[in-house]
């Protein structure tokens, strides 16, 4: 795997293992516990979850045809800088409808440990796919920014964890 993709893929993973540290001492019923017109932990996991998973079916079918995205620039580096900073406001986003509807509802801690396992293990598998020169290459549609390349989909990813992170903080406080 490419170096740097190693190093996002490492950092992702410890993010990973902290939020899963935290909840998999909790019930069924205090996972899936939720303020009225609110998500459940379980349902903000199960979020993060869906939202890589079709990310990664995305970018799989857009590397068959790598060689013909153009590159990534000045522009998509500014995109990105605003995609990280509206992640760590407290701003809250309407879901896209595919992930939504795409969602499955996880109940216990094994299961969305074991869905996030094979989640991740399918995500480093693509990542070993990227050589050098497609690093650059435009891959990944975000429903706001458009088009990035893999190293900024990743850093995506991690952003969209920390977004969701307080979301969860609050939850568990009210158990």
């Amino acid at each position: 795997m490419n170096t740097s993709l190693e190093q996002h893929f490492e950092e992702l993973e410890v993010q990973r293992t902290k939020l899963l540290e935290r909840i998999y001492s909790l019930s069924t019923d205090q996972l899936n516990t939720h303020p009225p017109g609110k998500w459940s932990i379980a349902q903000v996991l199960s979020h993060i979850i869906a939202s890589e998973q079709l990310s990664i079916r995305y970018i799989n079918k857009k590397y068959l045809g790598i060689h013909e995205s153009p590159n990534t620039g000045l522009r998509e580096d500014i995109k990105l800088i605003v995609l990280i900073i509206s992640q760590r406001l407290p701003f809250k986003f309407k879901a896209p409808n595919v992930v939504v509807e795409k969602t499955t509802a996880y109940q216990s801690a094994e299961e969305l440990k074991q869905a996030w396992d094979k989640t991740r293990d399918d995500m480093k598998e693509m990542l070993k796919r990227f050589k050098e020169e497609d690093l650059k290459r435009k891959i990944y549609k975000h429903p706001i920014a458009g088009m990035l390349n893999i190293k900024q989909a990743v850093r995506f990813f991690g952003e969209h964890i920390i977004h969701h992170t307080p979301q969860i903080t609050r939850l568990l406080s009210q158990k």
